[in-house]
């Protein structure tokens, strides 16, 4: 009994922090996790693993993880409830709001850490299909909604997402992105580094255009600075000079696109010359690398959150996609390239009109992006009266507190509201004003699949499958989202999916798998579930899969499979100017205007290190030590002298909307002007985090607006970093605030 005990066991399985899914190796005994390593044998991982992979059971098996629900009192307190009162108390006071108030009134943000599982994302979605409630929320809105608003625009669905076909292509210009620290976006690339050198070493040519000089620039290709937030005029030279150095492939445009004129038009007065002028990047900087990319067998643009968050994340990526299409490099080798899941997702959600919903918002009359609304309109949506007015908030997977824009307005916000319930590992930032915490399990407790992007669009550098078990068993009243969302359907009096049959359906397999395995708690057999959804896309069964430890290599990706047959335009072709980006691009010569009036002034961006994952691992003491234990601020040497300050010196930095203190660093990769804040930080009024509140950083993000007239109009995007500040030395000592102030 005593060895039995004591037995350590090695399981294969993969992570689920970010887009890369490393294979790993976990070791366990006694239901604790003791070691994680790289697995060196999975087909395409290939024995690469990042730092927050390899001890992210330190965050899992915390003494501050969460494991059973809690309540809170009149006084601010929390208390432990059982799991049946809580449900119930929910249940009856969604049903009292849906009844006076309608189904709008209650609504949900679904955080990052939702869309890495398969089962949560989707029975959270047929929870708010079960009320009829419209006021979904999603954390894209903060880092890539813009990339799904103009994909259905010009592709005819929002998740068709083309990438570079990264072992063939031969000029890749990165724009805005940071693969070695932050991987890849949209893209599944374990050891990004290493495929980027490939790419030199085969004689490809490589740009990263960044307001810093990267880890990844540091590593590899040719590095320009732009200033921030001028992305878009980048993009705009660039396309005007590709149609001046005879770039285009006409046959291509003629055969498969729409709108060609238009651009041609839109793009005739925007010379590299006349941008140089806001991007810094030099005219001649730009010919030649527009005269490389059309000289290749293969080329691309990308970008990812850098772009994504400038407060014209829509434009800029039309733009790049127009560029990528005319050039004749969409749906080609060496150029980029539209992947196959386990089924046709994009024909499905067209057909089923998923994703697809063109609904306004109540505040700001802003359409909704993949079926949901803009996380920078959630605070004016609780606060503003009115027919619609949220009463009630699920949120699941997230931490708006600290990652959303103007985050004080927020905490205002969800004070008033008369329900807040966070499903989550932690009592972070917001559950620290939720009326109910309920205790989730984590990635290592529960079985699972790629998560939707490389499962049902693959979304793979390296195509392949895998399925995991559950590594070790839930601790405490610990439960899955899904199982969760199930009980509390019934409780609120409404059918998940809004579907009767789904309902008792789910039920009843609750009921037996909970009674046949002695569960203490009810459960849904999430393996059952994955194997079904295996079963109905017509691939192998879970356990077949799961056996092959080291996953299944799928057929590689195929140029050309996706144009025509898979545009879901009505005329089955990529639509280059649709009216609203026409529309939106006349704003264009007004901020140019503006750029060159404010060129004096600094603009603040975000800054990421290898051992934090947005707001995730502060609280892991290993992860904040050695000098780790807040954010800084960083400026240029240059400014750091014109503004009489040494190092470490405090700081306050002042937006339109607010003001932070904080230290600064130096940091000579940085271009001068350039202010970087990385984000996350903010962690000293979380009630459950009893590590990460004792750390010093601020909340960067209460700098940023939030409301209708500051989000982009096309994606609901939110403004997060090119943001105009003035900078100065400190007028006062820094305080334990989430400002500083």
């Amino acid at each position: 009994m005593e060895s039995d005990l004591k037995e350590i066991k090695t399981h294969h399985t993969f992570c689920r922090i970010c887009e890369a899914l490393c294979g790993l190796e976990v070791q366990t005994q006694n239901n604790q996790v003791i070691t994680i390593k790289p697995n060196k044998n999975h087909v395409a991982t290939e024995g690469f693993s990042c730092v927050k992979g390899l001890y992210q059971h330190e965050m899992y098996q915390s003494p501050d993880r969460l494991k059973y629900p809690l309540k809170r009192q009149k006084d601010g307190t929390y208390t432990r409830v059982s799991w049946p009162q809580a449900i119930q108390e929910i249940g009856d006071k969604v049903k009292q709001l849906h009844k006076e108030e309608g189904a709008d009134a209650i609504g949900m943000y679904v955080g990052t850490a939702a869309g890495f599982s398969v089962l949560h994302p989707v029975f959270a979605q047929g929870f708010m299909t079960g009320l009829g409630s419209k006021s979904m929320y999603s954390s894209s809105t903060q880092d890539c909604s813009n990339k799904f608003a103009v994909s259905k625009l010009i592709y005819g669905f929002p998740f068709t997402l083309p990438f570079p076909d990264l072992d063939h292509i031969n000029c890749l210009i990165i724009v805005g992105a940071n693969p070695v620290i932050s991987k890849w976006s949209f893209l599944q690339v374990p050891n990004p580094g290493k495929k980027l050198k490939k790419l030199e070493n085969r004689g490809g040519k490589l740009y990263i255009i960044d307001p810093r000089k990267t880890e990844t620039a540091t590593v590899v290709g040719n590095h320009l600075f732009i200033r921030p937030s001028t992305d878009v005029f980048f993009y705009l030279s660039f396309l005007h000079e590709l149609i001046n150095q005879n770039g285009v492939d006409n046959q291509f445009v003629q055969n498969h696109t729409i709108g060609i004129t238009a651009i041609k038009d839109l793009v005739k007065d925007w010379s590299p010359e006349k941008t140089e002028e806001v991007t810094r990047i030099k005219a001649i900087d730009l010919k030649e690398m527009v005269r490389n990319y059309i000289q290749a067998d293969g080329a691309a643009l990308y970008c990812s959150t850098g772009v994504n968050m400038g407060g014209n994340g829509s434009l800029a990526f039309w733009l790049q996609e127009v560029i990528n299409a005319i050039s004749g490099n969409l749906d080609r080798k060496g150029g980029t390239l539209v992947g196959k899941g386990v089924m046709d997702f994009i024909k499905f959600g067209v057909k089923n009109g998923i994703l697809m919903r063109t609904d306004k918002s109540r505040v700001g009359g802003l359409t909704s992006v993949n079926d949901s609304f803009p996380g920078g309109l959630l605070a004016d949506e609780i606060l503003t009266p009115g027919k619609g007015q949220l009463k009630a908030l699920f949120v699941t997977g997230g931490n708006p507190l600290i990652t959303m824009p103007n985050s004080e307005k927020l905490k205002t916000a969800f004070q008033k509201l008369e329900l807040l319930v966070t499903l989550d590992i932690y009592q972070n930032e917001t559950s620290s004003e939720a009326h109910y915490v309920l205790p989730c399990t984590d990635p290592l407790q529960r079985p699972d699949l790629p998560f939707i992007f490389p499962l049902m669009l693959g979304l793979q550098q390296k195509p392949y499958m895998q399925a995991t078990k559950a590594v070790i068993d839930p601790v405490g009243e610990q439960r899955d989202e899904s199982s969760i969302y199930l009980d509390l359907a019934k409780a609120c009096g409404i059918p998940l999916f809004g579907s009767r049959i789904a309902q008792s359906f789910f039920e009843g397999i609750e009921r037996y798998h909970t009674k046949k395995n002695k569960k203490d708690l009810p459960t849904l057999p999430q393996e059952a579930l994955l194997n079904g959804l295996l079963r109905l896309t017509r691939q192998s069964s879970f356990k077949k899969i799961q056996k092959n430890q080291n996953g299944i290599l799928n057929k590689e990706h195929e140029a050309g499979s996706f144009i025509p047959k898979r545009v879901m335009t009505p005329d089955k072709k990529v639509h280059l100017a649709p009216e609203i980006l026409l529309e939106q691009s006349q704003k264009l010569i007004r901020l140019f205007e503006t750029e060159k009036e404010n060129a004096h002034r600094f603009k603040l961006i975000t800054k990421r290190a290898v051992t934090t994952h947005n707001s995730w691992t502060h609280n892991i003491e290993r992860m904040t030590s050695k000098g780790r234990v807040t954010n800084y601020a960083y400026l240029h040497p240059t400014d750091m002298v014109d503004l009489n300050l040494g190092e470490l010196d405090l700081i306050d930095i002042r937006s339109e909307t607010a003001s932070i203190r904080i230290a600064v660093k130096s940091l000579k990769t940085l271009m001068p002007k350039t202010i970087a804040v990385p984000h996350g930080w903010g962690h000293q009024h979380a009630v459950g985090l009893n590590h990460a509140n004792k750390t010093a950083g601020v909340n960067v993000n209460i700098l940023a607006a939030d409301g209708p007239k500051n989000l982009d109009e096309i994606s609901g995007m939110a403004h997060l970093t090119g943001i105009i500040v003035d900078v100065k030395a400190a007028e006062g000592a820094l305080q334990t605030t989430w400002s500083g102030i």
